[in-house]
């Protein structure tokens, strides 16, 4: 059996086709931007943009054809961002200034250095918007701490141990510069997780559970259910049904 550990951090970092294939690697994409994670971000782009699978062919011209691909992932880079609370001017004056950059292009280097450009500068104002409340070192230390431990259960003393704060004062500072206990932030972040675990990974909810350390099933399914609204399973249902209606529209 694999340790959680390993699934954790595997099903974080993972490449294409390394344990677990994402349903839609299209969607992940643009969900990894707009969640800030800017080395997951530098991952994706770690292929080039030209070499990307699913590149319809928009014009006969290899240059021109890739600059029409580019300028629709920069639209929709903005989309996901405006969705997830970048402001609206601040999104299309970014796709503005990376759509008009590539319209002046020589070749298609050109055009794969603005793509890895533009992703990593729209994760980087993703994570700013999501920390722009976190001013103290320690917080912002405890924050990345947790994204890297949702496999195991965190305890505020870990984190005040982590951090060499007196827990009491960790705790009110957490809470003054998140909004949220703890406790609630890590629960939160847990159930985000397991909500993309569910729609771009294999594993069952199940599988999800054990991995992202909830005690049981029905326990993980009460926190889920008390977050999304919904149990894992419509969840994961509803989701599925609206890429595979994606991909009707594409045809």
């Amino acid at each position: 059996m694999l340790k959680k550990e390993f699934v954790y951090q595997e099903y974080t970092r993972r490449e294409e086709n390394i344990l677990r294939a994402p349903y839609n690697p299209e969607l992940e994409f643009y969900s990894v931007i707009k969640s800030g994670n800017i080395e997951k971000t530098k991952e994706l782009c770690g292929v080039s943009f030209a070499d990307k699978k699913g590149l319809g062919k928009l014009s006969e011209n290899p240059l021109q054809n890739l600059k029409y691909h580019f300028v629709i992932t920069v639209a929709m880079l903005a989309r996901y961002c405006i969705d997830g609370g970048l402001d609206i001017s601040t999104a299309f004056s970014v796709s503005d200034f990376y759509i008009m950059k590539a319209d002046k292009a020589k070749n298609i280097a050109e055009i794969d250095t603005l793509h890895t450009s533009a992703c990593i500068d729209y994760a980087q104002r993703m994570k700013k918007l999501r920390n722009k409340k976190i001013t103290s070192r320690p917080v912002a230390r405890c924050v990345d701490y947790i994204a890297d431990h949702l496999h195991c259960k965190i305890s505020l003393g870990e984190l005040a141990d982590y951090v060499d704060l007196n827990p009491s004062y960790l705790s009110r500072l957490f809470k003054k510069e998140t909004g949220s206990t703890i406790s609630e932030y890590i629960m939160r972040t847990k159930i985000e997780t397991a909500g993309n675990m569910l729609i771009y990974s294999e594993y069952t909810s199940t599988e999800i559970a054990s991995i992202l350390a909830f005690s049981d099933q029905s326990y993980f399914t009460e926190m889920f259910h008390k977050y999304m609204g919904v149990t894992p399973k419509k969840y994961q249902s509803m989701h599925l049904r609206e890429i595979e209606m994606g991909k009707e529209g594409k045809k």
